[in-house]
C-alpha cells in the first residue's frame, strides 16, 4: 500500500500526502543529477521507488490515473531552453518535472514537494537557500500581452534560482482568474543559466 501510495502521490491532492515522513525523505537520496552520465541516471530512474518507469521508458518517464491529472519526468543531454545543438551526448544537463491537474490545480508547493521527493533533502535545501536571479512577467510584460490579447503569455509565471550546486526553474500558467493547471520545475546546470536567462527575458 504505501509503495503504490509513493507512487502514486504527484498526480493527487496535495492534501492527501501528509503521513509522508522524513524518513521516507532521507532514504530517497538523490543518486544521479545533472552532470552525471546518462547510463547511471538511466540506471536510477530504473531503480527509483516513485518514478517506477514502465517498459520502454528510459529518461522520460510519464504518470496518468486520468486524463486530467498527469505527471512526466524527462531527463535531456540539452540544455534548458531552446534546442541547440550539443557535442556530449553522454552527460545528462537537464531533468525536468512537469505536472498537469485539472481537477486539484497545480501549486508551488505541490512543484517543490516533488523537487523533495524526486531528489534528496539536501537537493531540496540547496532549492529554498538559491538565490532568484530573475522572475516574470514584470508588469510591462503584462500589458504588452493584455494589449496584444495573448493570455497564455500573460499567465506564465516562473522564476530562475541559483543554488550551490544547480540552477532551477520553475514555470506555472496561472491565469487572471481560477487555478493554475499546469506547472513545471527543471534542475540544471548553472553553466546554462546565462542562456535560458537570455531566452526568458527575450521571449
Amino acid at each position: 500500500m504505501l509503495k503504490k501510495s509513493l507512487r502514486n502521490f504527484l498526480i493527487l491532492p496535495f492534501s492527501l500526502i501528509p503521513w509522508l515522513s522524513a524518513e521516507i525523505l532521507s532514504n530517497s537520496l538523490a543518486k544521479a543529477l545533472p552532470g552525471e552520465s546518462t547510463e547511471q541516471v538511466t540506471t536510477w530512474i530504473q531503480a527509483h521507488s516513485t518514478l517506477r518507469p514502465r517498459s520502454g521508458e528510459r529518461l522520460f518517464v510519464s504518470k496518468s490515473d486520468t486524463a486530467a491529472q498527469r505527471f512526466t519526468f524527462q531527463a535531456s543531454v540539452l540544455p534548458p531552453g531552446k534546442v541547440t545543438f550539443t557535442k556530449d551526448r553522454s552527460t545528462i544537463r537537464t531533468e525536468r518535472m512537469s505536472m498537469y491537474d485539472g481537477v486539484n490545480g497545480v501549486t508551488l508547493q505541490r512543484l517543490q514537494e516533488s523537487l523533495r521527493v524526486i531528489y534528496s533533502l539536501d537537493v531540496y535545501q540547496d532549492y529554498n537557500r538559491a538565490q532568484v536571479v530573475y522572475q516574470y512577467p514584470n508588469q510591462s510584460a503584462i500589458n504588452q500581452a493584455r494589449l496584444a490579447k495573448t493570455p497564455i503569455r500573460e499567465a506564465l509565471k516562473g522564476e530562475l534560482r541559483v543554488g550551490d550546486r544547480y540552477a532551477y526553474w520553475v514555470e506555472i500558467a496561472q491565469p487572471r482568474q481560477g487555478k493554475a493547471l499546469s506547472g513545471q520545475i527543471t534542475v540544471f546546470l548553472k553553466s546554462d543559466l546565462d542562456k535560458l536567462e537570455a531566452e526568458l527575458r527575450t521571449r
